[in-house]
């Protein structure tokens, strides 16, 4: 028999479940205002912003990416911020410096903190490839600790807090790849493709006359906050789960359940935090598709943008043009499907 306290529970539950739902559908159609095509994209960043993940956006020039986490971060009703990563660029000019300031009452001296661009809920770091390494680096504490540490001090950062970064995938001269420790803080790599010839056409009948989109808010930094409590409450059964786990072991070459194509082009695998991002985000697109458990459909939607920058690629891989998500489909159809994922 149910007590009232599990009844209160439930419909506790069942009301923020409803807002979920209603807010989603309200940022998507604010979104596509603006934004035409592109649903899966739009849909892997809300997915990243409803478990609290960061976004590295991969995709050509004038593909809308900025554009996109702008509306997204004002429908959200979060504070936006913007970085133009150049090859000058200083870590103080991400995180924040001392600056010695005088009271002009005792005339005394003294250290104040001036906060850097990071101090916002979504941060924008355009063309994170362009700047060097140290101050890529200048993230990685903020990407997994949400803090930043200048001169010794320690300092949170507020909450929530995403990364969306973007990069191009055609140019080279003077960028610098981002190395394996940063990529994996990120848990997806959403790639932008072309849009269709009608999507085009969209495209130029809203940007070249006077009409101007407004898109409204919908929601707060706190209850996105409680979306993401929301999504970690989403149940994921044993035999998903461990199927998630297998396909990430299998991304590793000395595995035994790698499957031949793995042994061949791939030099390091993916990490336990792949397993993890998987099925949190699982969680998200579950919740989002109005289901209340982890299907297997989720995880194998979900395995290309958390798992193509987490797979090193060889030589061989470059020299037979075999890229990531050629070997993550082979891998995919390698590894069983857990009993009954069929079921929808």
């Amino acid at each position: 028999m149910s007590t009232a306290a599990d009844i209160d529970l439930t419909a506790d539950l069942e009301r923020r479940v409803a807002r979920f739902h209603a807010v989603r559908d309200a940022i998507l159609a604010q979104v596509r205002q603006v934004i035409v095509g592109q649903d899966e994209v739009i849909e892997q960043i809300l997915t990243a912003l409803t478990v609290g993940g960061h976004c590295l956006i991969t995709g050509l020039p004038g593909t809308a990416k900025t554009l996109m986490v702008r509306t997204i971060a004002k429908t959200l009703g979060l504070e936006f911020r913007r970085i133009q990563f150049t090859p000058d660029l200083m870590p103080a000019d991400i995180t924040g410096t001392d600056i010695i300031e005088e009271d002009s009452a005792s005339g005394r001296r003294r250290w104040t903190f001036v906060p850097g661009p990071i101090f916002g809920n979504i941060l924008l770091a355009d063309e994170i490839n362009r700047t060097p390494p140290k101050t890529q680096s200048a993230l990685l504490e903020a990407m997994q600790e949400l803090s930043c540490t200048v001169r010794g001090n320690h300092y949170e950062l507020p909450r929530p807090f995403c990364v969306l970064a973007t990069q191009n995938p055609i140019e080279l001269e003077g960028t610098y790849p981002l190395p394996e420790a940063q990529l994996d803080r990120f848990l997806f790599n959403t790639v932008l493709d072309y849009l269709s010839a009608e999507e085009e056409v969209q495209v130029v009948d809203r940007t070249t006359t006077t009409r101007v989109a407004q898109v409204e808010t919908v929601t707060q930094a706190a209850e996105l906050l409680d979306f993401q409590d929301l999504v970690r409450r989403v149940p994921v059964g044993e035999s998903v789960a461990r199927y998630a786990v297998q396909l990430v072991r299998a991304t590793r070459q000395g595995d035994d359940g790698a499957p031949e194509v793995v042994k061949k082009y791939v030099s390091y695998g993916a990490s336990v935090r792949a397993a993890q991002f998987v099925v949190l985000a699982a969680k998200a697109r579950a919740l989002a598709h109005r289901r209340y458990h982890v299907s297997y459909e989720d995880i194998t939607a979900l395995a290309f943008p958390v798992l193509r920058h987490r797979i090193l690629l060889n030589f061989h891989a470059e020299s037979d043009r075999v890229g990531a998500d050629e070997i993550l489909r082979q891998l995919i159809a390698h590894v069983p499907a857990p009993a009954g994922a069929g079921a929808r």
